[in-house]
């Protein structure tokens, strides 16, 4: 039906619930962008904190997963998208503009359906978390930045610059170099 958001998801031909409120696809993307998980355990977070009760057919029950956290039928870009964006990093910045869409606080509503959210994020206009992701857009695709962004850059550059999350065991090692380079 137009217009209807799915609480559940069908695979092979059984509609199983889903948890469809935002927070629980901002809990997935955090899980996704752990660098301490395997690609199995990313996938099983997924499905355990989507689905009330997992499906039998783990694939299929995957592939809806990734189409209901994908906004549901919504056009695709053509190639993979450069990461220009962080959910946790970013959070600061995404709320107030996701609020002003939406016209209330989001954080603070009880419920809020992952394709409302998605739809007021992908309505975001003028403002900082755009000015950011412009200058991050640009900077990824070495595109020359205009006058105006390169002094925010300038000015705000811990904001701009996204931070590489490191594995712990990636940690353990840039800490095992730091220490022996200090004892120099």
């Amino acid at each position: 039906m137009i217009g209807a958001l799915p609480t559940s998801l069908t695979v092979l031909g059984r509609d199983y619930a889903i948890r469809s409120d935002f927070r629980t696809a901002l809990l997935i993307f955090e899980a996704y962008d752990d660098p301490d998980m395997t690609d199995a355990e990313k996938a099983q977070v997924m499905l355990e904190c989507l689905y009330t009760e997992i499906p039998e057919d783990i694939e299929e029950a995957y592939k809806q997963a990734v189409w209901f956290l994908d906004g549901g039928d919504m056009p695709k870009p053509k190639q993979a998208p450069r990461k220009i964006m962080d959910w946790r990093q970013d959070e600061s910045i995404i709320f107030p503009a996701v609020n002003k869409v939406a016209g209330y606080e989001t954080r603070a509503c009880e419920y809020l359906h992952w394709w409302s959210f998605l739809g007021f994020f992908n309505e975001i206009g003028e403002g900082l978390y755009a000015t950011v992701m412009n200058i991050r857009l640009k900077k990824a695709k070495k595109k020359k930045l205009e006058k105006y962004e390169s002094e925010f850059y300038r000015e705000h550059k811990e904001m701009v610059d996204l931070k590489r999350r490191y594995s712990a065991e990636e940690q353990a090692e840039i800490d095992r170099i730091n220490q022996l380079l200090d004892g120099e």
